[in-house]
């Protein structure tokens, strides 16, 4: 009999060294050192307790596994010599020197030979970035390829979408995306991790792919509201901006009582999710009152259109650059923006202004630090259905377009931070978020806020599947 294997030996050969698993197949548990809490990680490497090689083995131990089995990376970076021991994620959109930017797409690249500021910034004794993480085609696409490491069967949302799976499956400690619409909070909440959207500022989108120029913004994904508030600090992140501290306590909260009523569009899932929100925040002892945003709210569907609009005006630029066989919800996409005419543009652009000329005196107005509300109207939705979608842009003759406009443009269009957070699960095992958002340059008072109410709702037993 020859030695020679078969073509059907060399493919079981290759499948059983590759590890090919099925979807329902679970990666083993990491190492001790990546589940070591951020804290604990810092202080073993900087004691010298745990060394750089038994870092990297540990780390590349586990990502190997963990991205075969959630796919939240387009490129990864093996730890450098000094191994430092908070592991960064930036999203496909965004430059980092040494890793090309694809922009989601098969057939285009960019190699920059600088970082973003928020990136160059980062203290390297503590930091690197170790992967380029999944988004869609041109921040706009559906569909990811990515896999929710918390529920698999639930959509891990986008466009931010590896910046959220890679921090949830143990990739990442952090992870840098970009917010146009809830581009970071949705699959940060989708994946049951904490997203905060920053103020925005065009200071910091240096080597950002612009989709929406006047609404983009930075945005983070953490495990955990702890673990942002112990890395804000620690990383420099405090610096980006003109971020404010928080006052102290107690907080005065406006829960959102637009989500509910005749325009209101929140189910009864998503109402609980806000009543178990605000029970924990009053027990904590701070202060809510409701509060109506009703300018605000009105513009949630013209943010979609000035989104839409930009990104077909900016297609028209980048058209000789990208590959002519753009996913058709891509193209979706771009249609909705092509119907956006100029009278209606140039209208939805001095609204904005106006907006963000007036919103602190709303707050003001209200006597409240910040603005409570639901992530979404409705719980995150399952795959079959987040893959029926014709355009990640809702257009007004949709027949769901009040429920899909949602209300992650009240922070988005006004250009102020945001953050959300899980608060319960559905009888799924989905997160069920609320978000807070505050004034501009106001990510300290969020981050607070969020370590209280997490540490009132305890775990909720998330963790990789």
């Amino acid at each position: 009999m020859s030695d020679t294997p078969t073509a059907q030996d060399a493919i079981t050969a290759y499948a059983r060294q590759a590890r090919w698993t099925t979807p329902a197949s679970r990666p083993s548990v990491p190492g001790t050192p990546v589940r070591m809490s951020l804290a604990e990680r810092v202080t073993a490497r900087s004691r010298g307790t745990l060394t750089a090689e038994e870092w990297r083995t540990a780390e590349a131990a586990w990502s190997d596994e963990a991205d075969a089995r959630y796919r939240a990376c387009v490129q990864r970076a093996a730890l450098g010599p000094d191994a430092p021991p908070v592991r960064v994620g930036v999203k496909d959109t965004v430059d980092v020197a040494g890793f090309p930017t694809r922009l989601g797409l098969r057939g285009h690249r960019h190699h920059a030979r600088v970082s973003t500021p928020a990136i160059s910034a980062l203290p390297p004794e503590l930091a690197s970035v170790t992967a380029k993480v999944v988004t869609t085609e041109l921040n706009i696409g559906v569909g990811s390829e990515c896999v929710n490491p918390y529920v698999p069967h639930i959509d891990p949302g986008g466009s931010s979408t590896g910046t959220a799976v890679s921090v949830a499956a143990g990739i990442c400690d952090l992870a840098l995306g970009t917010d146009v619409l809830g581009s970071v909070r949705w699959p940060a909440g989708q994946c049951g991790t904490v997203g905060l959207r920053m103020t925005h500022r065009s200071s910091l989108l240096e080597g950002v792919f612009p989709l929406s120029p006047p609404m983009d913004a930075l945005g983070w994904a953490a495990r955990s509201a702890a673990d942002l508030a112990y890395l804000w600090p620690l990383l420099g992140l405090d610096r980006l901006g003109a971020q404010r501290p928080p006052g102290e306590g107690p907080y005065r909260i406006g829960v959102v009582a637009n989500t509910e009523g005749p325009e209101g569009t929140c189910g009864p899932v998503m109402r609980g999710a806000l009543e178990t929100a605000c029970g924990h925040l009053e027990a904590s002892g701070q202060l809510l009152d409701a509060v109506r945003v009703d300018d605000l709210w009105a513009l949630r569907g013209p943010a979609w259109e000035l989104c839409a609009r930009q990104a077909w005006d900016a297609y028209q630029v980048w058209r000789p650059w990208v590959p002519a066989d753009l996913h058709e919800t891509t193209r979706g996409a771009l249609e909705v923006g092509a119907k956006v005419q100029d009278d209606r543009y140039a209208w939805i652009l001095e609204r904005l202004a106006h907006t963000r000329a007036t919103v602190e005196g709303d707050f003001d107005a209200a006597g409240v630090d910040a603005w409570l509300l639901p992530l979404d109207p409705a719980a995150p939705p399952d795959l079959a259905t987040a893959g029926a979608r014709v355009s990640t842009i809702p257009a007004p003759q949709d027949p769901d377009y009040d429920v899909r406009v949602a209300y992650t443009p009240l922070a988005s269009f006004a250009g102020l931070p945001a953050l959300t957070m899980p608060v319960a699960r559905d009888e799924r095992g989905a997160p069920l978020c609320v978000q807070l958002i505050a004034r501009r340059d106001h990510e300290p008072l969020l981050i607070r806020l969020a370590a209280l109410l997490e540490e009132a709702v305890g775990p909720l037993g998330l963790r990789p599947s």
